[in-house]
């Protein structure tokens, strides 16, 4: 048989997996296979909605079927693929509760991990550069790039805990949180009126005052959350009333 059009584009998306294959080192796992898919599906290589194929990851990575198959699993686990009978594994497409529920996560965490930090000076290379990346970004009008920023900037300000098991939680959160962003799809709305933002609580930390950081960020996290959810639940409904 020979290769659809749907899997011939993948093949040149998946592609740029292959770059990804040292990461697998020798003792190439399911795991290592799923962290590397799951970074590639946050950055919005594979869209919610399209067919993942077997063939052309498999080999970009180098990895057998069952290996490739194991990933899935768990990322289906994570609610960022799901498997449908007959048809394959596709990327999710989130409900709006969904975003409504991981923003309800992320304040409970993001804010947690603020209010628990203990005495400044707390260690901010990290998150600055995510700050600066963001900025260097709008200012090239590379609104992706906007968009990376600001996921890197919540994943270093939930890195200041210190904690394994939070960055890991994290990571599924903001790769799951990215499905709906790739909906929408228009990152200079979702991003770039935060970017100030972020750099607001960054001279919070900096200053030590965690409380008005804690403050900034739950402002913060209320108004994204309801601005996602307002243009989410908009282009849901217009899809199914053009499904109708």
């Amino acid at each position: 048989m020979g290769t659809t059009e749907p899997e011939a584009e993948q093949g040149g998306a998946a592609g740029g997996l292959a770059d990804d294959r040292v990461l697998l080192g020798r003792t190439s796992t399911a795991e290592r296979v799923a962290d590397i898919l799951r970074t590639r599906i946050a950055e919005g290589y594979f869209p919610p909605g399209e067919r993942l194929s077997e063939d052309a990851i498999g080999k970009a990575l180098g990895v057998s079927r069952n290996t490739l198959r194991e990933a899935f699993r768990l990322l289906t686990h994570e609610r960022l693929l799901v498997h449908r009978l007959n048809r394959g594994v596709f990327v999710r497409m989130l409900a709006v509760q969904d975003v409504t529920d991981i923003f309800r996560t992320r304040r409970l965490v993001e804010c947690a991990v603020v209010h628990g930090l203990g005495d400044p000076p707390y260690p901010l290379d990290r998150l600055e550069a995510a700050v600066d990346g963001g900025e260097r970004s709008e200012r090239e009008q590379d609104w992706r790039g906007v968009s990376t920023a600001n996921i890197h900037f919540h994943r270093e300000l939930v890195a200041l805990a210190g904690s394994a098991r939070t960055d890991e939680l994290m990571r599924g959160v903001l790769a799951e949180l990215r499905l709906a962003f790739h909906v929408v799809d228009d990152s200079q709305l979702l991003h770039q009126p935060y970017l100030v933002r972020n750099r607001a609580i960054l001279e919070a930390l900096r200053a030590g005052d965690r409380t008005a950081a804690e403050r900034l960020l739950a402002d913060y996290l209320d108004d994204s959350g309801a601005q996602l959810v307002e243009a989410y639940a908009g282009l849901v409904e217009d899809e199914n009333a053009n499904g109708a």
